[in-house]
């Protein structure tokens, strides 16, 4: 069996070794890709993979675990050594991530009194049902026992949420417990406060830093932790970004290769580093996180290309190319390959088969569920997706108002099956003028955006989404709801046989016949917004608003002769035809 200790130096067998590391986040890339993926990560001149573990990927279902398709994560870790790799491991119960929650289960949400990332007995008994299950897969894969996992993290940026010193050392010790012999880390923001706050380093946890730039300003600062505390420990840049995630609605953050080369050979020439991302991947169904800015929740797009090394879609770009000669100047030795090529392909146009409209298919997709105040996400299913909500109600043939009081994130208001108003960010919880006949049929569909992965936020009610108040009509809140949870796990059970209607929330089907299977990518700039399936995989959210204006389609989601899409859209937007093209759009 090997060993890994961490003590003026990190040490390999005995041997000095510098980790050359990459994040990648195999939930991200289809299991078809790793290999690919981690030639890309071995050609660039790396020995190491770094990777997160969501808690809300492995127990979706409180009490239900699964490592299996893509969240095989032990897979993963034993293809990486297969190839000659390392691995740090983060199996931390948050893992930000740009993540949905920061990897936290919605179904945590349903406890009141819950306090996520807390020395509180609740939270810690959820966050060890997790770890018997988790700790089962990753044990045998630590380097003790022959596996290549080197080290752990105890917390993720724990700094730039609480200093709960216990909170830090009952993660610790259920780590232990579960069987964990390899060193463990945390890693925070590289300023004093965010490192003081979210070590453990009085316990020798060992210390890393995240950053992306200024690489010298924040290892002297590291480095005057460790004087401070008495350590003597390697440098380490846990996540040195390469670029950056997007929002809807925001230009895309770029970087210049050359800066960002010059930065990595800098900081090479003094630490270790691990590159974050290296392969961003895709935030495929429901998972992508959000932003938090004052009192604006603003999310992430499905796209994590994150101006990485790699392209969301694996295509080595310029970045691959410099980063790879700083690598070879900062540590010579180190092994390096040429890059491949993966192809991309153009199916074209494809006219739409079936549709059907939500209001006459939901009965296919969710049951009815019936309650005097309207349900949260949350306690009427898995907490992702959408919540339709329906109710009769009289009128008096005037104008009323509507007042739909604390819902998350954004809300469709539909009379009589016709769209009446949209709310969401300012305007959520404004009333709404709407004209009301003897008889109505009212219904409001409310999308999951994404919850709140970093920050203040995670322990607010926000977090809980749908409806958590109820709707007003006149000045009284409304009784007697029929509501539908809409997560499309079952999407492939949706009736087509139903109705469709002009200018309501409807579903798009749509086949054609592959003779090759390449990655390929819908062209979503003439949609409006929602969500898309290629035979039955979650693809993910589009929206009009940019600055994707794509799906991505892994190749090996393909297969040769016939295929199908479903295309969810929200805004009413009449889907005739789609189109698959061989390049990503993006927002002119």
């Amino acid at each position: 069996m090997s060993s890994f200790e961490i003590g003026r130096e990190f040490l390999l067998d005995g041997k000095p070794v510098k980790i050359l590391s990459g994040a990648v986040h195999y939930f991200r890339i289809v299991p078809e890709y790793w290999e690919d993926c981690l030639y890309h990560l071995k050609a660039l001149g790396c020995n190491t993979v770094e990777t997160y573990i969501p808690w809300n990927l492995h127990e979706k279902e409180e009490g239900s675990f699964d490592f299996k398709g893509i969240k095989d994560v032990g897979a993963f870790l034993r293809l990486a050594q297969k190839m000659g790799l390392y691995a740090i491991v983060r199996p931390s119960p948050y893992i930000c991530a740009e993540w949905e929650f920061g990897g936290l289960p919605a179904w945590l949400l349903r406890y009141e009194g819950m306090k996520v990332r807390t020395n509180t007995p609740l939270f810690l008994e959820k966050v060890e049902n997790y770890y018997k299950a988790l700790f089962q897969v990753l044990n045998p894969l630590q380097i003790t026992k022959g596996g290549p996992v080197l080290m752990m993290q105890v917390e993720n940026e724990y700094g730039s949420f609480g200093n709960d010193k216990e909170y830090l050392r009952q993660i610790k010790r259920l780590m232990l417990e579960q069987g964990v012999e390899v060193p463990l880390f945390t890693s925070d923001g590289s300023w004093m406060q965010a490192l003081e706050a979210g070590s453990l380093v009085d316990e020798d946890v060992f210390v890393t830093a995240n950053f992306g730039s200024r690489s010298d300003e924040n290892l002297d600062m590291l480095e005057a932790f460790f004087k401070k505390h008495n350590k003597q420990w390697p440098l380490m840049c846990m996540e040195f970004w390469d670029g950056w995630f997007n929002r809807w609605g925001e230009p895309i953050v770029e970087r210049e290769a050359d800066e960002l080369a010059r930065e990595a050979e800098s900081l090479l020439k003094r630490a270790s580093m691990n590159l974050y991302m290296f392969q961003g991947g895709t935030n495929f169904g429901f998972m992508n996180g959000c932003s938090a800015r004052d009192h604006l929740d603003l999310p992430q797009v499905t796209s994590y290309d994150y101006g990485a090394p790699m392209t969301e879609w694996g295509e080595a770009g310029e970045k691959f190319a410099a980063l790879q000669q700083a690598i070879k100047r900062a540590v010579p030795e180190a092994f390096q390959a040429e890059p491949r090529i993966r192809k991309q392909m153009a199916y074209g146009e494809i006219p739409v088969k079936r549709k059907v409209s939500l209001f006459a298919a939901a009965d296919s997709l969710a049951k009815k569920q019936h309650s005097e105040h309207p349900l949260t996400m949350e306690e009427a299913g898995s907490g992702y997706g959408y919540m339709l909500y329906h109710k009769e109600v009289k009128g008096y043939d005037q104008n009323e108002k509507i007042k739909i009081v604390e819902a998350a994130d954004r809300v469709q208001l539909f009379v009589n099956h016709r769209w009446s108003a949209t709310q969401y960010q300012e305007t959520l919880g404004k009333d709404l003028e709407v004209y009301l006949e003897k008889q109505n049929s009212i219904d409001i569909l409310v999308e999951n955006m994404g919850r709140v992965n970093y920050g203040y936020k995670l322990v607010a009610p926000t977090q809980k989404k749908g409806i958590r108040s109820g709707v007003r009509v006149d000045i009284h809140f409304e009784s007697g709801w029929d509501q539908y949870a809409l997560d499309f796990a079952n999407i492939e059970n949706l009736d087509f046989s139903k109705g469709w209607e002009e200018g309501v929330p409807a579903f798009y089907e749509f086949e054609w016949e592959a003779e090759e299977c390449a990655d390929t990518f819908l062209d979503c700039s003439r949609l409006g917004k929602g969500v898309a399936f290629v035979n039955g995989f979650h693809l993910g959210r589009y929206w009009s608003e940019g600055p994707i204006c794509y799906l991505y389609i892994p190749g090996p989601l393909l297969k040769k002769g016939k295929n199908r899409i479903v295309v969810f859209e929200t805004e009413g937007v009449a889907v005739e035809k789609i189109e698959l093209k061989g390049e990503a759009v993006y927002r002119s």
